[in-house]
């Protein structure tokens, strides 16, 4: 539905803070011409807890305008009711998707979790993608609650970004083959497809997403050392892109490269100028790609 290797795509701010959307454009073409199948927009990567719903908006539509592959909106909120206007407004405007996360901070049960996720699928036609992500969350949805979600016509995949293979593993069980699962961490796509995942939501396919396709085509031909070796390859890049909280890094990446994407907002703060250095010397094998 969504392909297999999908970026969670950075938000462009000009030198006063503010959205950039001619950059967003100019980001999400790249990212389109270097083998993303699908963009997520104001998820993690793009800095949602600092984004207006106006800004949101904009960003969508700036998007749509630009590429031809599908857009996922990052529409999850820890109040139900937000997640359920946000998501229908997002879809208003044309996105394809909505990618949603578990509900930070208030902790809900399993079964709040359930009657959660099962209100925002009633309350639209989307496609929804959930989002597992305990470390940012505080909260871990079980495979026996990814489970009975999938049951939903309109739940149809989850990103799993809890690091954990045997969490994979288990949802594959659980789930229909027609359920997608999707590695949320760079470092662990081998793995994770291995356990039965089909692709990556990325991060580090700002930068070297052919090479991530081509890891995932070797993969997906059986052919798991030659994946591997590439993973290897990129791992010193996907660490330097992790050293501090995320998407910190990879902007500064993406303005070495060119780009002008801008400091993350606040409470985010930029590199310093030791990860700086860290920073440019793994991308050095990759600035003449660019």
């Amino acid at each position: 539905m969504f392909g297999s290797l999908i970026t969670a795509m950075i938000t462009p701010f000009d030198q006063s803070g503010a959205l950039d959307c001619a950059e967003a454009q100019r980001v999400a073409r790249h990212l389109a011409s270097t083998g993303s199948d699908a963009i997520v927009l104001s998820g993690t990567t793009g800095e949602s807890p600092t984004l207006t719903h106006s800004e949101e908006a904009d960003l969508y539509r700036a998007v749509l305008d630009a590429v031809d592959i599908p857009i996922i909106a990052g529409t999850g909120s820890n109040c139900t009711q937000t997640a359920i206007a946000a998501t229908q407004a997002a879809e208003a405007l044309g996105v394809h998707a909505s990618l949603q996360v578990t509900p930070y901070y208030n902790r809900p049960s399993q079964a709040g979790l359930i009657a959660h996720f099962t209100a925002i699928a009633d309350a639209t036609q989307l496609p929804i993608i959930l989002y597992n992500i305990p470390g940012r969350t505080s909260v871990n949805m079980t495979p026996e609650t990814i489970a009975t979600l999938a049951k939903h016509p309109r739940i149809v995949g989850v990103k799993e970004a809890g690091g954990c293979v045997d969490m994979v593993r288990n949802i594959r069980a659980l789930t229909p083959e027609s359920f997608i699962i999707y590695a949320g961490d760079d470092g662990l796509i081998v793995p994770f497809m291995d356990a039965g995942a089909i692709g990556v939501v990325s991060v580090a396919s700002h930068i070297v997403g052919p090479q991530l396709k081509q890891l995932i085509k070797h993969h997906q031909a059986g052919e798991r050392t030659a994946s591997q070796a590439i993973a290897d390859e990129l791992m010193p890049l996907c660490d330097a892109l992790f050293m501090t909280t995320n998407p910190v890094p990879v902007k500064a990446a993406m303005n070495q490269l060119g780009f002008s994407v801008g400091n993350p907002r606040l409470p985010l703060v930029p590199l310093t100028a030791t990860e700086l250095d860290a920073l440019q010397r793994a991308l050095t094998p990759y600035i003449k790609t660019h």
